[in-house]
């Protein structure tokens, strides 16, 4: 077959051939003569790639840019031929040409960018083959650059061929991409992202004995930093246990290379020594805290490595009493809470209560003896208001002998005993005995009011006199006249304040035990109670306002409330300070919980201050990751604002709306990785509508005017729950708005994909609601049956916590729809009856809710909807049905309302 096609490409190379692309086709023709079947023949195999060599060099110098296609084909012929050649040590052969082809189609910047990648990757191969390093190392950087901005996924194949390292150094940044691509929700805790950041460890565990292999120190310590980073969000106290392994496989890698990354090998063995510690592995625990002391070289954690490695050496300690009262404290505490589960409360508290009177043996006992109701003295009189009286005055009494305490002591281990007493505290409350955890945190926080509140000073004082100012590194240079601690010194100062945050927490919390245990929710107020013993057992005591044993009694109950409250507040202020948000928003969601009845029974202006003050500081440190606490806040702010407006609005006051539309450009400017509940933005935009009425502005026919425009305004969700408020608004004596046509709102509605189905139903019911109100027919029609249909389809999902809710609005849809068809029978008989099917309807979901009033409601519209047909047989016949489902809800909802009356007994 060789022999025609050979003459014939002599006969045109001998002829006068004009240059065009058919020589380039000729010596394609020619190359491929010259195709190699093995690596057997090198001779003629070499011939073959010098001549398709030679012809790209024609195709560059002469060819114009038409025939640039050929210098592509020539490249797909000259990878068939030299395919044999694809292997070690034949690799070496193709670097003369494979140069040529790489760069040709480099200079015609060839689109095709998969196929010069492949190229690219096959000549660096040639050239490591070839053992031309350097030409490698050079053209490996061009090659990198080339595949990383046009091809991404073979960027792992160049780096798998440079110098191994560097395919697991890219190992450890996809590690590292796969945990930002969860943003704030890593912080949610969720069982799906911890079980995916457990999986991605476990990944890298395997990725570090291939860098132990590899033998590269730079590349082990790149490993161990990225493992490092992957483990620090599960470094919770219910999660840690997770990541032991990896943590110690860590430090010992680290260890065995004698890494210099001091600090690093410093912080795992402290929380190795955690984590042992945990799991009652003392003796282990104290060999990584050893470790630490000595990796420890700038004193950083010096305070708290040796604190905690007192700490656990005195736990280990057999047979022998410590002689310092502060480490007697310590060992007592640390036996409470390593006590064995069968040990009773009783043991554990004469432990917890001893380790007190070490600490403070003067006024300890006296303080903890406030709660002790066998030390109260209500005198000669007998009744329940004195020894309320009694009570409140020997606590306050009690607890005012805190503030001697620390004119005993010496200032020299007030940071350790500032770790004594939250320890004790904490434990206290692990353990729940309570009045020792109340005393606890009021030692504790003696520091905190002493020490760095009163070192703390306004502003504008602080301008005028210099001042000690603690600052990060990060920080940059100190302003005139202030002095900057080490450090070190401020390290462990902010591990100072976060603990005593933590303090200020637990305090609130038990605190508001406390008030429960007199029967009082946090900031309510106390009421008369009953006196059975001389009273008729329904009868109130009503003590006058002016009885004065009453008064400070209920006194007492405020103090208790608002030092709470105070307490929460003062966490937040540390938060503030110290710059970090989560504790500024744990501040946030314990006000919100504890002061829920308050807010849910719109008492909001009570606490308005608080919430102002929280607002403050949480717009201060920032709100990412917690973008739903801060719109709850935000919305219970202007709520509290608003109340007092109503029902007569007073002059127009613009920071009621500031913060409404704060909260409402946080929601359409947050981060698309955390999504703000639909349920969370109807609260803040229905509080937002009534400000806009109060404040007697309207809402522009689009439900947003130019100046109100934004992205969220787009949303339309956000549109058509704007326009529903709107037309709750209305018709209540205050400005009415001029609101956007129903059908518009419905049309919204009903082609929108709601992410909460709640809200979608809530939704759907109140424009039903608003149709029947408006006579539309058949807007009510059209609502109602989508509700209804929408049930029907997913009647399975009804059975969730929100199930009473969902039945409820079923069963008013079924019953305005009904209503609106009475409205409208106009003398049809088939109406009616479907009307009265409607309201049996509406009845069997009341009954479901256990909603006495609502199926009342309905029956009472049934039996109106059927009576005039109720005197013919046939038509009794056809109620039958629906008089049974009646009769059977009313039974179940009294039921259900009878088994809530005797639980509430």
């Amino acid at each position: 077959m060789k022999g025609p096609y050979s003459d014939c490409l002599q006969m045109y190379f001998k002829g006068r051939f004009p240059v065009n692309q058919f020589i380039g086709r000729a010596y394609l023709c020619q190359g491929q003569l010259h195709t190699p079947l093995s690596t057997d023949n090198l001779v003629r195999n070499d011939e073959g790639c010098i001549i398709l060599s030679y012809i790209l060099r024609v195709f560059i110098l002469g060819f114009y840019v038409l025939y640039y296609f050929l210098i592509y084909n020539a490249s797909v012929l000259y990878w068939q031929f030299v395919r044999p050649y694809l292997k070690p040590g034949f690799r070496c052969y193709l670097v003369p040409s494979l140069s040529q082809i790489v760069k040709a189609l480099n200079q015609t910047d060839e689109p095709d960018s998969e196929w010069r990648a492949e190229l690219m990757i096959n000549l660096l191969e040639c050239l490591l083959d070839a053992s031309k390093l350097k030409e490698a190392k050079e053209f490996s950087s061009t090659a990198a650059a080339f595949i990383k901005e046009n091809v991404p996924d073979k960027y792992s194949q160049i780096f798998c061929l440079m110098e191994e390292g560097k395919l697991i150094e890219v190992e450890c940044l996809e590690c590292e991409y796969e945990i930002q691509k969860f943003g704030p929700k890593i912080v949610t805790y969720t069982k799906g992202v911890v079980e995916a950041q457990l999986k991605l460890i476990k990944n890298l565990e395997v990725t570090l004995q291939h860098a132990v292999q590899l033998g590269d120190p730079y590349v082990i310590q790149v490993v161990c930093t990225t493992q490092w980073n992957l483990c620090l969000p599960l470094l919770q106290q219910n999660l840690h246990q997770h990541v032991r392994k990896p943590l110690i496989a860590v430090a010992d890698v680290l260890e065995e290379i004698d890494s210099m990354l001091i600090l690093l090998r410093c912080q795992l063995h402290m929380e190795i020594a955690r984590i042992e510690e945990d799991e009652d592995r003392i003796e282990i625990a104290v060999q990584h805290l050893q470790k630490a002391i000595h990796l420890d070289n700038s004193g950083q954690y010096q305070e708290h490595l040796r604190l905690n490695f007192n700490r656990l050496s005195l736990y280990a300690m057999l047979y022998k009493s410590p002689e310092r009262l502060e480490d007697q404290a310590l060992m007592m505490i640390e036996q409470a809470k390593r006590g064995k589960e069968k040990n009773n409360v009783r043991q554990k508290r004469s432990l917890l209560v001893n380790a007190g009177l070490a600490l403070a043996p003067d006024s300890f006992q006296v303080v903890l003896d406030s709660e002790n109701e066998a030390k109260v003295s209500s005198g000669k009189s007998q009744s329940q208001v004195s020894y309320l009286c009694a009570k409140a005055q020997h606590h306050v009494k009690s607890v005012d002998k805190v503030d001697g305490h620390l004119k005993h002591l010496k200032k020299e281990n007030d940071k350790e005993r500032i770790r004594l007493w939250a320890n004790l505290a904490k434990v206290a409350r692990t353990q729940e005995v309570w009045d020792v955890c109340r005393t606890a945190c009021r030692f504790c926080l003696l520091y905190d009011d002493t020490l760095f509140r009163r070192a703390t000073k306004p502003k504008k004082t602080q301008k005028k006199k210099a001042s000690i100012t603690m600052m990060d590194d990060d920080q940059g240079d100190g302003l005139p006249g202030e002095l900057l601690l080490p450090a070190k010194s401020f390290s462990f100062e902010r591990d100072l304040l976060r603990i005593l945050a933590e303090i200020r927490f637990i305090n609130a919390e038990a605190t508001i035990h406390l008030l429960r245990l007199q029967g009082i929710e946090l900031n309510d107020h106390t009421v008369p109670t009953e006196d059975e013993s001389k009273h008729p057992s329904e009868y109130v005591l009503d003590f006058p306002e002016s009885d004065l044993e009453w008064k400070a009694y209920s006194l007492w109950i405020d103090y208790l409330s608002q030092y709470a409250m105070e307490n929460f507040l003062r966490a937040a202020e540390i938060g503030e300070e110290l710059n970090e948000a989560w504790i500024v928003h744990n501040a946030v969601v314990y006000i919100l919980n504890y002061n829920r009845h308050l807010i849910t029974s719109g008492r909001q202006r009570e606490i308005i201050a608080y919430l102002q003050t929280l607002l403050g500081a949480i717009k201060t440190v920032g709100h990412t990751g917690s973008t739903v606490t801060l719109l709850m806040l935000c919305n219970a702010v202007a709520r509290g604002l608003i109340l007092c407006w109503i029902p007569k609005p007073k002059r127009t006051e613009e920071k009621r709306l500031c913060i409404c539309e704060f909260a409402l450009n946080v929601t359409s400017g947050t981060i698309p990785n955390e999504t703000v509940p639909v349920a969370v933005k109807q609260q803040i935009i229905a509080t937002w509508v009534k400000v806009k009425q109060l404040n007697q502005q309207q809402i522009g026919h689009k439900l947003w005017t130019e100046e109100e425009s934004s992205d969220e305004a787009q949303n339309p969700i956000v549109r058509i729950l704007v326009g529903l408020e709107m037309y709750s608004c209305t018709g209540l004596g205050l400005m009415d708005f001029t609101v956007p046509a129903l059908s518009q709102l419905v049309k919204l509605a009903l082609e929108c994909s709601w992410s909460d189905s709640l809200v979608e139903l809530q939704t759907l019911t109140r424009l039903t609601y608003f149709a029947y109100v408006l006579h539309d027919y058949e807007i009510v029609m059209t609502c109602s049956q989508r509700i209804l249909q929408s049930h029907i389809l997913s009647y399975l999902s009804l059975f969730r916590p929100d199930n009473t809710a969902r039945q409820e609005m079923l069963s008013t849809a079924a019953c305005i729809q009904g209503k609106s068809i009475m409205e409208n029978l106009t003398g049809q008989k088939h109406l009616r009856i479907a009307a009265s099917k409607a309201f049996a309807q509406s009845a069997r979901y009341a009954g479901e809710a256990g909603n006495y009033s609502l199926v009342m409601f309905a029956a009472r519209h049934f039996w109106n909807a059927c009576l005039p047909l109720l005197g013919f047989p046939h038509d009794r016949e056809q109620f039958k049905e629906p008089t049974e489902i009646i009769l059977k809800n009313i039974m179940k909802a009294e039921s259900e309302n009878k088994q809530v009356r005797i639980a509430n007994k």
